[in-house]
């Protein structure tokens, strides 16, 4: 090795979780196995284009040779290697790379794992792809050298839970060579095929790579077309070649939920072709280059995650933008300031937009689909972006009270009773089933007015406005957890004061122990009308931020003031008639069923008690006296 000292085999070991992983693709009984090849030659297609832009950034780099991805297979040894010249990869690059299989998601990936759905969710995990050669093969070999190195290291494991790691000769140019032990076809009828097999690798490449940008080449012939499938017309293309394309691009094992095409001729010439996944993923924290858009140029590859093209509201979109008016060695920094970046970008939202309010009109199902995995980032468009806050509140969908439905602002108007200029709304946090039951809905289900429920952070920035650009429609929404908004008539009003103010003095004992207990917390407590079945909740005092809104300042590292809140007790219920008669005698036990109430009110508002503790032990005592007696 040119006067080299050979390294001795290092031998590695994934962790548990990994290795369980691992022996689920060995043992996986999957019928499309073939995708294996697809996730080998995704990868050596990122392998060139990382190749060809550190080419550009460095120039001494580049060797006169011509990039492609070459297939070989020997049929008697059952043996299967996928080679390309691409960046290659370095010892920590091996480690980090294929000696790490989903990071710190794997646990909860293998949790999620178990059901029946399990293997279509295995393929595409981060760090995963690679790992599906299992599904065919029983060792694999990876033989690679990373461009501006002389080094070459194999890479070695048949998936038992551990990988060795050593020097190798030199390979004559920088890149990675990838080769399967196949396994042996014991039962055909399984859909296991011979993969080394000239017609299987054939028909696969055409299936699943015809539109890899780099010459695949097997026994010195082409395989792949190398069309753009974003310049050819759409009756030239068949939904499962978009499919695959999106496949390709993210590593998502299931199918796009939809695909949007751009075709932008005029003053700026560029075309587009977008994904919406089906689904959030389940490790949505973990950052992947392969995320976002990717910018082209003139059909060449420039960029992975584009975050020049859409708004961060829109990262969920995947997909590719192809300029012809922008120049191939643009910088990052520079498409910042480019007018044409600008355009595109505009041009962009509008039409994601659009196709998005077709769907919501033509595919009730499929949008629901859409907006549970993505509504609450693509309403964060509302406070950022003014120019299109208005039509995405338009096709934001919330979860109401009418027959358990997710409705439009339009479709809520069209139900409003006569005389009713308000849209009620209860903002919470994002369990759904605590916000149906909070005491606040009480006297709205006994008027039978609907409620839409709001489990979204940003839907109390848009009620409190913050200088949005929305439809009049917003303004008649009112969050009825505040204390100037109530489901009754005037004269009901009038009724109910009438009835609170003979009651006052009755209350203004436990009135004043309870503002003597919880005084750092309370700026009121006082008798509720409004209540039917719950014995206490918290209201909001006009111009005071929501209990939610405060929270989500203290997450973000904020600390925005403590704000006091009302106690509303139901004047009717037996736990507070109780109290009364406690108060009045001074029982000792009022103080703490007064902060049980309070707790419990702020637990139905998403609040962890200050002192879950004392909380627990409070709940206790009482119990125990209730069981004791």
């Amino acid at each position: 090795m040119s006067g080299k000292e050979i390294m001795s085999e290092e031998k590695f070991y994934f962790q548990s979780e990994a290795a369980e992983l691992l022996r689920m693709m060995i043992s996986s009984v999957y019928s499309n196995r073939d995708i294996f090849l697809r996730e080998l030659i995704s990868n050596a297609s990122d392998a060139l284009d990382k190749r060809r832009i550190e080419c550009l950034k460095d120039s001494e780099l580049a060797e006169n040779t011509k990039p492609e991805i070459l297939i070989t297979s020997d049929s008697e040894k059952k043996i299967l290697s996928v080679s390309d010249n691409g960046i290659g990869m370095s010892k920590d690059d091996l480690i980090a790379y294929l000696g790490t299989i989903a990071k710190s998601g794997t646990k909860e990936f293998l949790k999620a794992a178990k059901n029946e759905n399990a293997e279509n969710e295995l393929i595409g995990q981060f760090g995963v792809g690679f790992y599906s050669v299992f599904m065919v093969a029983d060792k694999v070999e990876v033989l690679t050298r990373k461009l501006g190195s002389a080094e070459t290291y194999k890479f070695m494991s048949d998936g038992d839970g551990s990988y060795t790691i050593e020097d190798a000769e030199q390979r004559p140019e920088c890149g990675t060579t990838v080769t399967l032990y196949l396994r042996e076809n014991k039962n055909p009828e399984d859909g296991f095929k011979d993969y080394s097999d000239e017609w299987v690798i054939r028909e696969i490449i055409s299936k699943y790579s015809d539109f890899i940008s780099w010459p695949v080449v097997f026994k010195d012939k082409v395989l792949n077309s190398q069309k753009a499938i974003w310049q050819r017309p759409d009756s030239e293309v068949t939904e499962e070649e978009y499919n695959e394309f999106y496949k390709h691009l993210t590593h998502d094992w299931q199918d796009p939920l939809m695909h949007i095409k751009i075709n932008a001729e005029g003053a700026t010439n560029f075309k587009g072709l977008l994904f919406i996944p089906s689904k959030a993923p389940d490790n949505m924290f973990m950052k992947r280059e392969s995320e976002g858009v990717s910018l082209y140029i003139n059909r060449v590859f420039i960029m992975n995650d584009c975050k020049e093209l859409i708004p961060e509201y829109m990262n969920f979109i995947r997909g590719v933008v192809d300029s012809e008016d922008l120049p191939l060695n643009i910088s990052r920094e520079i498409l910042q300031d480019e007018p044409v970046t600008r355009v595109i970008k505009r041009s962009t939202q509008r039409k994601i937009l659009v196709e998005l309010k077709k769907l919501l009109s033509s595919d009730r199902e499929k949008y629901i689909k859409f907006w549970t995995a993505f509504g609450g980032l693509l309403k964060r468009g509302m406070f950022v972006d003014s120019e299109h806050s208005k039509t995405i509140l338009e096709i934001s969908l919330f979860r109401t009270t009418h027959n358990d439905e997710w409705t439009t602002l339009a479709e809520y108007e069209s139900r409003m009773k006569p005389g009713q200029d308000k849209i009620y709304c209860l903002i919470g946090n994002d369990n759904i089933s605590a916000l149906k039951a909070s005491p606040k809905l009480e006297a709205f289900r006994e008027k039978n007015l609907e409620v839409l429920l709001m489990t979204d952070t940003i839907d109390d920035f848009m009620l409190s406005g913050m200088g949005m650009n929305l439809p009049e429609t917003a303004n008649k929404l009112v969050n009825i957890a505040r204390d100037e908004v109530s489901p009754y008539s005037e004269d009901e009003k009038k009724d109910n004061e009438e009835k609170l103010k003979s009651l006052e003095s009755e209350f203004e004992s436990l009135k004043k122990k309870a503002l003597e207990v919880l005084g750092d917390k309370l700026e009121n407590v006082r008798p509720s009308l409004t209540l039917t079945s719950s014995p206490a909740c918290i209201r909001e005092s006009a111009g005071n931020m929501s209990v939610q809104m405060e929270y989500s300042f203290r997450a973000m590292g904020q600390n925005p003031p403590v704000q006091k809140r009302i106690l509303e007790l139901n004047a009717n219920h037996p736990v507070v008639k109780k109290l009364l008669e406690m108060s009045k005698v001074n029982d000792g036990k009022v103080s703490d069923i007064l902060k049980t109430l309070y707790d419990q009110s702020m637990i139905l508002e998403g609040v962890t008690p200050d002192d879950p503790a004392d909380f627990v032990k409070r709940i206790d005592e009482l119990m125990t006296l209730a069981l004791v007696k």
